[in-house]
């Protein structure tokens, strides 16, 4: 179940009591270093909720004190918390923004444009162009630029698939279309951090393997990392970033061989 304050029923205004079209939700979980810019941010977009995974630090406090409205629900998986939130929304239009990432005056005026169409062939949702920062730099190639996100999407027309535990897309009835006014992501600050991140993601997608029946044969653990490091750091142009795109082609094939190793035995995550 969902629990919520008193302003977390359903969005459907700003604090000024205008009837909005999009509503911005932030899914968190002890975010309170990272939400107070993130909020600002969206603060021309219009009503934001968060919703909080049960925060031990000051997330939900700060969310409130901005303004933003606030449920909570325990963490399951991705795809659960964003249908979760699509549930509690009732403005047209939902953008997804995580709170380590912003949105730039440039990015809030093609969405808000984008949700204001209302000719007959208007995209249903729009992937938005990300910028990903590692320790301050700008990354441009390894499938990190332009790295395109389905965030901007119809209420009405998305649904998301509670078994896609990590990497959540959502299902979409229409057409879609790209704004290319990126968010910014302030990925990690530290080694540390993103290797305990990418452990996270391969113990969601090991279990959602193998609960699909995915098989992993022994030449598996070889071919499909070789393929990742070669996808990141050749073909989607990982070389561009020189030494920090060759460790990132690494550990993301290493992310693979975990993942695949999870999926065929127990998880060494």
């Amino acid at each position: 179940m969902i629990g919520r304050d008193q302003s977390a029923d359903r969005v459907n205004s700003g604090t000024s009591g205008t009837t909005s079209t999009i509503t911005a939700v932030v899914l968190t979980l002890n975010e309170a270093r990272h939400l107070p810019d993130c909020l600002a941010s969206l603060r021309s977009i219009g009503p934001i909720l968060v919703l909080d995974s049960g925060s031990g630090d000051e997330t939900v406090a700060i969310a409130r004190a901005a303004g933003a409205r606030v449920a909570t629900r325990p963490f399951v998986n991705y795809s659960i918390q964003r249908q979760a939130a699509l549930d509690l929304v009732d403005t047209p239009w939902v953008l997804f923004v995580d709170a380590d990432e912003r949105v730039p005056p440039e990015l809030a005026a093609a969405v808000t444009q984008a949700a204001l169409r209302a000719d007959a062939d208007a995209p249903a949702a729009y992937w938005i162009a990300r910028r990903n920062l590692f320790w301050g730099h700008a990354l441009r190639g390894g499938g990190w630029w332009p790295d395109h996100q389905l965030r901007l999407l119809r209420v009405d027309r998305a649904h998301y698939d509670p078994a896609r535990a990590v990497h959540e897309l959502a299902e979409i009835q229409g057409s879609t279309g790209r704004i290319d006014s990126p968010f910014t992501h302030i990925n990690y600050e530290s080694w540390a951090e993103f290797i305990a991140k990418q452990r996270a993601y391969a113990r969601l997608e090991a279990g959602r393997r193998r609960a699909a029946g995915v098989r992993v044969r022994p030449h598996n653990l070889i071919l499909q990392p070789l393929r990742e490091f070669q996808r990141r750091f050749i073909t989607d142009h990982g070389y561009r970033d020189g030494l920090l795109g060759l460790r990132l082609a690494l550990a993301m094939a290493w992310t693979e061989w975990v993942t695949l190793w999870g999926t065929r035995r127990n998880p060494l995550v």
